[in-house]
């Protein structure tokens, strides 16, 4: 899989350092595509994969030990600790997203247009609209309308707009896209093989859209009045006219061939495996009780995403710790599971967490009786996704049935099944700030070993937002927010603010 990188001009928005294990310094653009190139269908695939290779990858690289997914082999690693680099803002989402993935979307939009291809700007806008929530989501308020758009000069100092309006141009974009997509078009998405997500199939791009809307109306959980209240019935009419199976998720697929972009990035092959050294012990002991029972009934799949220890059974490495002196074969290794194995593929979104959030919703509605079934719905994909027995589905099924049901489902149920399905997803990082990280809705959460006591003294503080990078800082620090680590590790993003 070749992601074609959109370099040129674009570097200029963000500066071009770059740490020494980054993606992009073993496999730079051999080229040089410019909007006046290349024709839209030789671009799409760019596109999608700098969106999920680089964007997406980087995203949640550097949150990993904060959802506590993995940990890594050495104590006091800054990623899983919130310090060090954390606080000087070096090289996470922010330079992937502007050098690299939002510049493709932007030249997608612009050659849909001059192609007279509006199916090929429906996806440049999604891809756009999922690049500035991933973003944004991250560290609050971003850069949007001034940053590279295929077509206006460079701006090197762009003002920044509050994630409440990036909000809005979220909804907007996907709103046209879903129209766009409608709309007759001259070249097909798949002409030259490059719609590596849905090869061609404008109605699943639809789909795709509307469950991305959902996913984001759904973040608005907080607000309860204006034009951007928490509107439930919105998002339960989205979800039901987005994914209806697995068949739906939008994913890209790695070969797991012999050079490194070819194989899924957390895998012992992929150009990430470093910040992935052994599965967390939060993540291993959820599994190993899901539903928080007395008597613990493990999860079927924990021997299917996480390898079993040499020495036998499944161990995590508490988040922070390290392996604190003891032997590395007593812990599960974060390679080789379903997810971090060679040709895993790395999900943008799936029908699992489509029906978590319509359960979500369900339950905010006061309506258990469809919160549960959506979210057994949801269950019960993520099982067929990952090739759970029949047998084993069956008897796990039949135990949420018994143990949770309709007149026991809750927000931890519906909470602790979503961050199971979304494995290795940065949006997981969404949910568990929007849950103020309560052991109350994942059992067993505390936070890591080691932690920044510095920014973070008290035993309730948690990680809010990211640094902005520090090249944002050199070069355009009288319009970018306060990069101070005291105010932007430790102060909410706007969505999750009552409101």
């Amino acid at each position: 899989m070749k992601i074609i990188k959109h370099i040129y001009i674009s570097l200029l928005l963000v500066g071009v350092a770059s740490c020494s294990d980054d993606y992009f310094d073993v496999n730079s653009s051999e080229t040089a595509p410019t909007t006046a190139s290349l024709e839209p269908q030789y671009r799409i695939q760019g596109a999608i994969e700098n969106t999920t290779g680089t964007a997406q990858y980087r995203g949640m690289r550097e949150v990993l030990g904060v959802v506590q997914y993995g940990s890594q082999n050495v104590a006091n690693y800054y990623s899983e600790t919130w310090s060090n680099e954390f606080t000087t803002g070096r090289y996470f989402l922010w330079q992937n997203a502007y050098v690299y993935a939002l510049p493709n979307t932007a030249d997608l939009i612009v050659l849909g247009n001059r192609y007279n291809s509006p199916n090929y700007v429906a996806v440049g806008k999604i891809l756009r609209a999922y690049n500035f929530g991933m973003t944004t989501d991250q560290y609050g308020d971003i850069v949007t309308d001034q940053t590279y758009d295929g077509e206006s000069s460079m701006n090197l100092t762009p003002e920044f707009v509050t994630q409440r309006e990036v909000y809005a141009t979220i909804f907007q974009l996907l709103d046209e896209a879903i129209d766009e997509l409608q709309q007759p078009s001259a070249i097909g998405l798949d002409q030259e093989g490059g719609d590596v997500l849905y090869q061609g199939d404008q109605d699943q791009w639809i789909k795709f859209a509307k469950a991305i809307k959902a996913r984001y109306l759904n973040h608005l959980s907080k607000k309860t009045s204006g034009d951007m209240a928490y509107d439930a019935q919105q998002i339960i009419t989205l979800c039901q006219e987005s994914f209806t199976s697995n068949a739906d998720n939008a994913q890209v697929t790695f070969g797991g061939g012999e050079a490194e972009n070819d194989n899924q990035p957390f895998s012992s092959t992929g150009y990430g495996s470093s910040r992935f050294d052994y599965f967390s012990d939060f993540f291993v002991e959820m599994l190993k009780n899901p539903l928080n029972l007395e008597t613990p009934y493990e999860d079927p799949r924990l021997g299917i995403i996480v390898p079993e220890a040499v020495n036998g059974g499944y161990h995590g490495v508490v988040t922070g710790r390290g392996l604190d002196g003891l032997p590395s074969d007593d812990f599960s290794l974060g390679n080789g599971g379903f997810y971090t194995s060679a040709t895993s593929p790395t999900y943008m979104m799936n029908y699992s967490e489509v029906k978590f959030i319509e359960a979500e919703a369900q339950f905010r509605s006061g309506n258990p009786g469809e919160a549960y079934t959506a979210f057994r719905m949801g269950v019960q994909a993520d099982l067929e996704k990952l090739g759970v027995p029949n047998t084993e589905a069956a008897a796990y099924l039949n135990e949420l049935d018994t143990q949770v049901g309709s007149d026991n489902i809750s927000l931890s149920h519906i909470m602790v099944q979503k961050y199971i399905a979304n494995m290795l997803n940065p949006e997981t990082w969404v949910d568990m700030r929007r849950m103020d990280y309560s052991a109350d809705i994942y059992p067993g959460l505390q936070r890591p070993d080691n932690v920044n006591l510095d920014i973070f003294p008290g035993a309730n503080d948690w990680i809010q937002a990211m640094m902005y990078e520090y090249n944002e800082e050199d070069r355009n620090y009288v319009n970018m927010p306060d990069n101070n680590p005291y105010i932007r590790l430790t102060t909410p993003v706007w969505w999750n603010t009552e409101e």
